[in-house]
């Protein structure tokens, strides 16, 4: 299984897509193959953060993982649950055969998928519950 929401670290990394800005919202513009996520490539996103320009797909670390319970990756429940549909068809995915979030929450977490930014820096509290970071107390 393959996680479309993963970091640089990871085990099998690739490059899932390039995060366009073209629109009022960030989205992920999907590659039509995956693409090796080799350092110099990474290098590019420089000086911003490498989640700020490409969204990494990598092998699912299930219980490695602080979203996975077990049997189900919970981030994948929480976007097909509380997040809005971004697009009306799935997009053209690369790695939907072997991704944990489609075989998990299918359509639901397709149509969703394009607005996921991996380590959002300035979420706000519907990002922040979505990504399971808890709240702070003001």
């Amino acid at each position: 299984m393959k996680c479309p929401s993963a970091q640089p670290g990871m085990g099998d990394v690739q490059i899932l897509g390039v995060i366009s800005r073209d629109a009022e919202e960030p989205r992920l513009a999907y590659l039509d193959e995956a693409m090796p996520a080799a350092p110099e490539t990474l290098e590019l996103a420089a000086p911003l953060d490498v989640s700020q320009v490409f969204r990494l797909s990598a092998r699912c670390e299930e219980k490695k993982c602080t979203h996975f319970d077990g049997s189900h990756c919970q981030l994948a429940v929480r976007i097909a649950r509380m997040l809005p549909e971004v697009v009306d068809h799935l997009p053209a995915c690369n790695i939907r055969p072997d991704c944990r979030w489609f075989r998990q929450e299918g359509r639901a977490a397709c149509v969703r998928c394009p607005q996921i930014m991996t380590g959002m820096n300035e979420a706000d509290e519907i990002w922040q519950a979505v990504a399971g970071v808890p709240r702070l107390q003001r």
